[in-house]
C-alpha cells in the first residue's frame, strides 16, 4: 500500500489505522525481541527482559480481544 493510501485510510477511519499500524509495528518489535532474547541464552534471576516481552505480549491480546470488541460495539 503506497504512503497516499495509507493516508486515505487514515482520514476515513483514525482509530482503526491506527491500531492496524500499531499492531503491525508491536509483532515486528515482539518478533525481533524475542531473537535478541533466545540469543543472550537462559534467563537467570528474575529474566526482567523476559518478562517485560511477556507483558508487552499479553497486552497486545488484550487490546485485540477485549478492548476492539467493547469499542466496536459502541459504535
Amino acid at each position: 500500500m503506497a504512503l497516499a493510501g495509507i493516508v486515505a485510510q487514515f482520514r476515513a477511519h483514525p482509530v482503526a489505522t491506527v491500531l492496524e499500524l500499531g499492531s503491525v509495528l508491536v509483532c515486528c518489535l515482539l518478533f525481533v525481541g524475542t531473537f535478541v532474547l533466545l540469543s543472550t541464552g537462559v534467563p537467570t534471576g528474575r529474566g526482567d527482559p523476559w518478562l517485560a516481552l511477556i507483558g508487552v505480549g499479553v497486552a497486545f491480546v488484550l487490546l485485540w480481544t477485549v478492548l476492539v470488541p467493547l469499542y466496536e460495539r459502541t459504535l
